[in-house]
């Protein structure tokens, strides 16, 4: 009986040392160990090897070969193991992608910064032009109605100096009137009064 078991044994043996041998080679490549990975990792292929380690969850490893549901992979720290394929996954784990997140947050944040500054000083820029500009239309519409106000001052000195001007020749053509109408009186009145002066006698008269 001893000799069927020993026999059965080392045929198994056997087979687990030769199966890696005929382990199919897979893509080599970074692939990362899925974060749901909490699990150990063995010295071959099969559920039958021992336990050797474990590999942390998000870990980077470099897949070897693959038999089977298993797939050999080197760890960073040159570890080489065997793992559950179905373990690992082709994208960068969420562990190793948030410092690189972060680092492209801090830079568009630094980018938006820059933005949100350059806008400001336009913004601002703009503020004060229209700034500027909105006193000088206050200026101008002051100065404007300034203007008004002269205009009509000096339009009201016109009317006033134009009645004045008015009156003054309605003034002097009395006058002219009066001292025609005088003149004409006084040489109707001589004309009137010299027929009835005395008339001197002339001087042969005397002699007479």
């Amino acid at each position: 009986m001893k000799h069927p078991i020993n026999c059965f044994f080392a045929g198994a043996a056997l087979c687990l040392m030769i199966t890696p041998l005929y382990a199919q080679q897979s893509e080599s490549g970074s692939h990362w160990v899925s974060e749901e990975l909490s699990t150990y990792v063995r010295s071959g292929p099969t559920d039958g090897y021992r336990i050797v380690g474990t590999l942390t969850a998000g870990e980077p490893v470099t897949v070897l070969e693959t038999s089977g549901d298993y797939s050999r992979v080197e760890s960073a720290s040159g570890d080489r193991v065997w793992v559950l394929s179905n373990e690992l996954q082709q994208t960068q784990s969420s562990r190793e992608r948030l410092p690189q997140l972060e680092e492209q947050v801090a830079q568009l944040e630094a980018e938006l910064g820059g933005i949100n500054e350059t806008w400001e000083g336009r913004v601002m820029a703009m503020t004060e032009t229209l700034e500027v500009r909105e006193r000088r239309i206050a200026e101008l519409e002051q100065r404007n109605q300034q203007l008004n106000s002269e205009a009509d001052r000096a339009g009201q000195t016109i009317r006033q100096l134009q009645a004045r001007l008015d009156t003054q020749e309605e003034d002097l053509l009395l006058r002219y009137f009066m001292y025609g109408g005088g003149v004409a009186g006084a040489g109707l009145l001589l004309g009137l009064i010299i027929p009835f002066l005395p008339r001197k006698r002339r001087k042969r008269d005397r002699w007479r």
